[in-house]
């Protein structure tokens, strides 16, 4: 939805009703459209006069950032032009000793705040019309949550943003200890496929333990494809073979070629 940051009103010059007791009606209009053309002219320079105040200040704040960035860049010319490059004023072994270099320049922040609003969002948000007064039912609720907030809650974003985000650290924190763990402890390794190995041969002395088929999966776009051709065309799917065939429900090889691999494997030395 777009959001219109100036209005020039009056939008609509003749229209209104004409007032009682008027002897010259065409007089009458004339007037009043005049009158709304004069109001149009006082609300466009007065949105003139807005513009040109955030040119200036934007233009402001450039020229003071780049004032700043040119003295930065005097002061290195300066150092620059005073290094001699075949005289060796600092070791290598001062060097590693040497902080590293960290930045002085202050980020803006808070950019979008009730300070940075522009005038005319400023005007249209007092004329909009306030909430209902629903905190005054916040003392009637039996879990003390602001009622008002049920209606309207403009931290309600920034909310769901500081949840994602804790997330997405306490996820990154697990997956590092995970990683950590399995690198530096070869023995979870070999518990995990020893475990592995012992399943194997347990459905291997079971013969009677039933195997169930996995379902293939669908894909619609082979699927369309193969609608597209004529009847004769079509290739018969009972001619085609599965890639799931010899699969069991864990979604793996049958348990007979598992137990081949994993002695393979494991009579060659290598641990999974």
């Amino acid at each position: 939805m777009p959001l219109v940051k100036r209005n020039i009103e009056p939008r609509h010059l003749c229209r209104g009703a004409l007032p009682d007791g008027v002897t010259s009606e065409l007089e009458c209009v004339t007037n009043s459209t005049l009158a709304a053309i004069i109001k149009q002219l006082g609300s466009l320079s007065r949105h003139a006069e807005d513009i040109f105040g955030e040119l200036f200040n934007e233009a402001n704040s450039f020229y003071l950032r780049m004032s700043s960035l040119q003295e930065r860049v005097d002061q290195l010319a300066v150092k620059v032009t005073q290094l001699d490059s075949t005289v060796e004023e600092v070791s290598l072994q001062d060097i590693n000793m040497r902080k590293a270099f960290k930045s002085s320049t202050i980020q803006d922040q808070q950019v979008v705040s009730r300070t940075s609003v522009p005038n005319p969002v400023v005007e249209m948000y007092h004329r909009c019309d306030k909430p209902p007064p629903l905190n005054i039912l916040s003392p009637y609720r039996d879990d003390k949550k602001d009622a008002l907030k049920f209606y309207t809650d403009p931290s309600y974003f920034f909310n769901l943003w500081k949840e994602k985000m804790l997330q997405a650290t306490e996820d990154k924190r697990k997956e590092k200890r995970r990683q950590k763990c399995l690198s530096t402890c070869p023995f979870v390794s070999f518990c995990l496929f020893l475990s592995l190995f012992q399943e194997q041969q347990r459905q291997v002395e079971d013969p009677g333990r039933e195997v169930k088929k996995v379902r293939k999966a669908r894909n619609r776009r082979q699927e369309w494809n193969v609608l597209a051709y004529d009847k004769e065309f079509r290739p018969d799917a009972r001619l085609t073979p599965s890639p799931y065939h010899g699969m069991s429900s864990e979604g793996s090889l049958s348990p007979d070629s598992r137990y081949a691999q994993i002695h393979v494997q494991f009579s060659s030395g290598v641990v999974l």
